[in-house]
């Protein structure tokens, strides 16, 4: 479709235009001194305007068909007018409707952008025009006219390309706003989430902070280390947990574990049933180890591994605090636990 206009509607009035000259040449055969050069022609300019309304490809019309045309374009005047009389008493009539058949070939040749040889064809049939009949034919015989079609067919053809060019732009635009707004209300969910979680586990500490004034005793102070955590996991950990999991690292921080778990986006593409398995897999790993220090990572998200965790066991070390230093390199450390959990 262009602009909105069925493509056959266009085709039909581009046949229609292109069978109509050739009827005008039907009419007056009798002009030409010899009809046979007269029925090439017509044949000639029917086979080019076929080719050219009968869209093979993409919709600009291929280099070979473009230089087909302009090669019909200077035949057809010239096997016309070789039987024709310039100074024929009365004219030629309408026996010179091949002008209008060129400019109806050319201006479809601009239409399906090739525009160079639409101009070349049409400068063709200008310089033909006067050398056959001199300049007063220009506008006798109407070429003005047919020159005037090849100049519309190419500004609107310009228009209607910048102007599909300028809607993808905008489509393109439209699509790039809407997920603009879709990944800034995903923040502003996930920011609200993450503050609704963090105020409902930490609002029974604060508040029992402020009745004893910030006097707490070495357990409460403790509890307040493992309430850190645990917001600190929400953060950092966000799809590596579920209720299950978060029991079961708050079990190893109170046995006196570090634990540390690291969501870098692998886990984004897992949904739900496969996601709730793999995080059930891992509480229940972590629920088997007795490692001083665990580590839960995201894979990379094009593995097949959704998540990989390691349990260090301190062979030569104190025991461990539970909200320490992240985990360093102790050579004395030995592997308690290493799993890597598939995504399917």
């Amino acid at each position: 479709m262009i602009i909105g206009i069925p493509r056959f509607i266009i085709v039909g009035i581009g046949a229609s235009f292109s069978v109509y000259h050739v009827i005008l040449g039907v009419l007056t055969i009798g002009i030409p001194a010899s009809p046979a050069p007269v029925i090439a022609a017509m044949a000639l300019y029917l086979g080019a305007t076929v080719l050219s309304l009968l869209r093979f490809g993409p919709p600009r019309m291929p280099i070979w068909m473009a230089a087909f045309n302009v090669a019909v374009v200077v035949a057809v005047p010239l096997l016309v007018t070789s039987e024709l009389d310039p100074n024929r008493e009365g004219g030629n009539g309408y026996a010179t409707w091949y002008i209008a058949a060129v400019g109806t070939l050319m201006a479809i040749t601009s239409t399906r952008r090739r525009h160079l040889f639409a101009w070349v064809g049409i400068a063709f049939l200008v310089l033909q025009s006067i050398v056959w009949g001199g300049p007063a034919t220009l506008v006798a015989l109407g070429v003005v006219g047919s020159v005037s079609w090849v100049v519309i067919s190419h500004v609107l053809s310009h228009s209607i390309a910048k102007a599909t060019k300028d809607a993808r732009r905008f489509a393109y635009a439209e699509r790039e706003a809407a997920d603009w707004q879709a990944a800034q209300e995903a923040h502003v969910f996930e920011r609200q989430f993450r503050l609704g979680q963090t105020s409902s586990s930490a609002l029974p500490m604060l508040r029992q902070i402020e009745a004893e004034a910030g006097d707490l005793s070495e357990a409460e102070r403790q509890e307040c280390l493992y309430l850190e955590g645990a917001i600190r996991d929400e953060i950092r950990g966000r799809n590596l947990l579920n209720n299950a999991v978060r029991e079961q690292v708050m079990l190893a921080r109170r046995r006196g574990a570090i634990v540390t778990l690291l969501d870098e986006g692998g886990m984004d593409t897992v949904v739900e049933p496969a996601r709730g398995r793999v995080l059930n897999q891992l509480a229940e790993a972590m629920r088997g180890s007795t490692a001083d220090k665990i580590i839960v990572r995201t894979a990379n998200e094009g593995s097949d591994t959704a998540i990989t965790v390691v349990g260090l066991r301190s062979t030569g070390a104190e025991g461990a605090d539970a909200l320490g230093d992240e985990l360093n390199d102790d050579e004395d450390d030995e592997v308690d636990l290493w799993l890597e959990i598939p995504r399917a």
